[in-house]
């Protein structure tokens, strides 16, 4: 059977390597696009059943396309790129890879909140991590890792999550919270790790972000579609304290990076999952489970019903 691997941001070279070793042992085809279009997408999937995505869109065109399509897996954590209903209507099982970009982006949180915290390295005095407060919401795989690495700072770390137990939580020196408005209330630094889904987009807007600490930090290197834009721009206003960084540019960046230059910053196009190992880690995984299902229709992280 044909299995398309098709991303506008194509896996680093060793892990295309290691996708075509998985495909080609258990005796599958690969196709492959990089840095392709919609159209080559579409053109290329009626033979195929399977498929391998990063951030790519894969929506009705895409699924009335694909008549002998069977898995669809984004090889990373986040799936709202895929249209779950779709893919349910058309029988096709939707899976991530949860966990495999874990520490990816949890070392980028870091790197962006020390950028801003020494003012991007400008020469002028910033402040230090050590014995600050950090609230994570949402303990799955990348919120532990983010704790991890801030406990290392010496940093107190709590974190907010309905479906993490809290002595899952406690075991790692976490404090648990139980208020989303405790989380945010109780943390000079937030950081941002919720799906985006239909309970949680703009679910964090001028309510959460004004009951930050004075010099409050919020960080999101999750969805961008979770943050209230037109909210945050007026807590920006109002609460001249207050800093953002993100991962992922707001629609409304270039007037929030106009008005509030030095207290926010955003990476140029979401890059949490860019490092070679990261990409190794996911693109592995994917293939790894498109031939579990397709061998024996093994589906232990369908996203869709």
């Amino acid at each position: 059977m044909k299995i398309l691997v098709a991303t506008e941001k194509p896996f680093a070279p060793v892990a295309v390597k290691g996708i075509k070793e998985v495909i080609k042992e258990a005796g599958h085809e690969l196709v492959l696009i990089e840095k392709g279009t919609k159209e080559d997408l579409i053109n290329a999937i009626p033979e195929c059943a399977a498929l391998i995505v990063r951030s790519d869109k894969v929506d009705h065109d895409v699924f009335s396309a694909a008549k002998n399509l069977k898995v669809v897996v984004r090889a990373g954590a986040g799936y709202d790129n895929i249209d779950l209903a779709e893919a349910t209507a058309h029988g096709v099982c939707v899976m991530n890879t949860p966990g495999q970009n874990r520490n990816a982006v949890a070392e980028l949180v870091f790197a962006m909140v020390l950028s801003l915290i020494r003012n991007r390295f400008n020469g002028t005095s910033g402040t230090e991590l050590k014995e600050k407060t950090l609230g994570i919401h949402a303990y799955g795989a990348v919120g532990r890792n983010v704790a991890r690495i801030a406990k290392g700072f010496g940093m107190k770390v709590s974190a907010l999550d309905p479906f993490v137990a809290d002595d899952v939580m406690i075991a790692d020196n976490v404090t648990p919270v139980h208020s989303v408005e405790d989380l945010y209330a109780g943390n000079q630094f937030v950081s941002l790790h919720i799906p985006a889904n239909d309970q949680t987009r703009g679910s964090v807007g001028k309510h959460l972000i004004s009951l930050l600490p004075k010099n409050g930090v919020l960080i999101n290197t999750a969805r961008k579609e979770i943050i209230c834009e037109p909210e945050l721009e007026q807590v920006l206003e109002e609460r001249q304290d207050i800093r953002y960084v993100a991962d992922v540019k707001p629609d409304n960046a270039d007037a929030i990076i106009e008005k509030f230059a030095e207290r926010v910053l955003f990476t140029p196009k979401k890059m949490g999952a860019q490092t070679s190992e990261a990409n190794i880690n996911a693109g592995l995984a994917a293939a790894r489970q498109v031939v579990a299902h397709l061998k024996d229709g093994w589906n232990k992280f369908q996203v869709n019903k």
